[in-house]
């Protein structure tokens, strides 16, 4: 019997991967996607929302996008360590080119010129970075110029720039000041107070199919929002942990000494502030790009062809259909959330999904596997190739770890690049 039985749930309640089904509107998510709604009408300036890590940042993105009609056309790009010209051929592979043999030049037309194209036929055009403190100052004045693109009567690209803290640092910075006044509405998303983290625990629970908000116990919230500082990321892993931890014990509902056994189990400390950081967390759940080596590098190749490349921090990275995923593969075989890696320093782990169609290694099907540097994966007519990027393998590579920035005809474009299914 697995937990979901014996608690009588439909779904996991808490698990990490963006769903906008669980989505809990608090009055400040609300409002950020409100802001985010703007842009659809008010074409002439950025919408900027920030949020520490684990804020539910990106799980309002995929809300404010699942809800768009047809007359919206947009592009999310998610790996912002590019270049201008990487930067440039995210953005297009998003609206559905194959821009990777282009010069800049070339690529700044086809984008005009598709702008103009989706004007013309009464359709909008919606650019989202998230993880966009992490673009460098070249990149996001690049961005300030594609919202220059205008017909007679208006901008033709509205521009949505989510981010950690940090973005709001560096469009301060004086070299950004014509980007920052082209700024219209700037929110940050901050953690949730004591009452907004009963009422979230409780929403998800009762969208999961609980039938009582009982099954975690009332007097537990206290704990679990002094363990987690209100941030939702670290409220589902304490949560889904005490409930696991309920389960073994055969409990019909978790009490405060099931979560005081996952804070163990997790190896927490009472939060200190509301910044969300947790070491321990960030290990299981978050990646900062830019702040640790990446230890591994998948391949992405349709029908043998090589279509995108993406390097990691360790951490966990998922594969799907749907655009949250690290690595976004659009294609009718392939699930929303099909499989996931789980990586550290030294090792990687491939784990599936309950994805429909299953997870391939050769011939053999998995489940759950320990990877070696160059097995290939099979989702489809999709192959991810993984290639060990620690410090022992680095050490052997050589040269060949920077395969990204040698290869001008395949950019090094990860998270939120879409690999679409070729049309026969």
């Amino acid at each position: 019997m697995s937990y979901l039985e014996h608690f009588k749930l439909r779904e996991q309640p808490f698990r990490l991967t963006p769903d906008p089904a669980f989505v809990y509107w608090s009055k400040q998510h609300s409002r950020a996607k409100a802001y985010m709604e703007s842009t659809i009408w008010l074409a002439d300036g950025f919408v900027i929302i920030t949020g520490e890590i684990g804020s539910g940042k990106t799980t309002l993105l995929q809300s404010f996008l699942e809800e768009l009609d047809d007359s919206v056309v947009y592009a999310v790009v998610s790996q912002t360590q590019l270049t201008a010209t990487e930067f440039l051929q995210a953005a297009l592979t998003e609206f559905g080119f194959k821009p990777f043999d282009k010069r800049k030049v070339e690529l700044l037309d086809m984008l005009n010129m598709f702008l103009i194209e989706q004007y013309a036929n009464d359709k909008k055009v919606v650019l989202i970075v998230d993880e966009a403190q992490n673009l460098s100052l070249k990149v996001l004045e690049e961005i300030r110029m594609l919202s220059n693109i205008e017909t007679h009567k208006e901008k033709v690209l509205r521009i949505i720039l989510a981010g950690q803290p940090e973005l709001r640092e560096k469009l301060d910075s004086p070299k950004l000041k014509q980007l920052a006044q082209r700024v219209r509405l700037r929110f940050h998303l901050g953690a949730l107070d004591k009452q907004d983290t009963r009422t979230y625990i409780n929403h998800r629970l009762k969208v999961a199919g609980a039938a009582s908000e009982e099954l975690i116990a009332a007097n537990a919230i206290d704990v679990i929002y002094r363990y987690t500082g209100g941030v939702p990321r670290l409220i589902n892993t304490l949560c889904d942990t005490a409930l696991l931890c309920a389960f073994a014990d055969s409990k019909p509902a978790v009490t405060v000494d099931d979560i005081m056994a996952a804070v163990t189990e997790l190896d927490w400390d009472e939060h200190e502030s509301n910044t969300g950081v947790y070491e321990q967390l960030q290990q299981i759940a978050s990646r900062r790009p830019g702040t640790e080596s990446h230890v591994m590098r998948i391949e992405v190749r349709e029908n043998g062809e090589t279509v995108s490349l993406h390097t990691f921090p360790p951490g966990r990275i998922i594969v799907g259909r749907s655009p949250d995923n690290e690595i976004y593969i659009k294609s009718k075989f392939v699930s929303r959330h099909h499989l996931q890696f789980v990586c550290d320093t030294n090792r990687c782990f491939i784990e599936d999904l309950n994805s429909t169609n299953g997870v391939f290694i050769g011939e053999a099907q998995v489940k759950k596997r320990e990877l070696a540097s160059g097995d290939v994966i099979t989702l489809g007519v999709h192959e991810l190739i993984y290639t060990n990027m620690g410090t022992g393998a680095l050490a052997e590579a050589g040269d060949e770890a920077d395969f990204g920035d040698t290869h001008d005809d395949v950019p090094a474009v990860a998270k939120q690049t879409p690999v679409s299914q070729k049309q026969g």
